[in-house]
């Protein structure tokens, strides 16, 4: 068997926020038959900037439009693609987008489901260290707008 070759993939997604009366809410994403809960992201199309797949990403996985007002960071981890026999390093950008319009239920067939949650309730709702660590990064970045 030969060794597994590697694949570097680049994603680009991020936290959709809005404020409902004295609380911030933010969006995420349910996978595989709903036992995953995690942040709306994508492979960036060729041509396309980073920001750019971040906004298209987030409006294909949960009907919503935002704008980008900061960069949140980058996260990236390794698996491994077994039907390629490659393993993968996967390195995602993240926005921090302000809602603008959409219907949280117009997601795409890749999503089992989209839905606004408390962002405390978010940070305990997701799957992953790394989604639990962008929406802390995110929380103190709105933190700080808000003051």
């Amino acid at each position: 068997m030969k060794p597994a070759s590697i694949k570097h993939l680049h994603s680009a997604g991020g936290v959709i926020f809005k404020k409902e009366t004295n609380t911030l809410e933010v969006a995420l994403i349910a996978m595989k038959n709903k036992t995953v809960w995690t942040l709306p992201k994508g492979i960036i199309d060729k041509g396309e900037r980073p920001e750019e797949s971040a906004v298209r990403e987030i409006k294909e996985e949960t009907g919503l439009t935002g704008k980008i007002i900061d960069t949140i960071g980058d996260k990236s981890y390794w698996f491994y693609l077994k039907n390629e026999n490659a393993k993968c390093r996967k390195t995602v950008s993240y926005f921090l987008l302000q809602y603008i319009d959409g219907n949280i239920g117009d997601y795409c067939w890749e999503v089992d489901e989209a839905k606004w949650f408390a962002l405390d309730d978010a940070i305990r709702q997701v799957s992953y260290k790394s989604d639990r660590e962008i929406l802390e990064k995110a929380k103190e970045k709105l933190t700080k707008r808000m003051e």
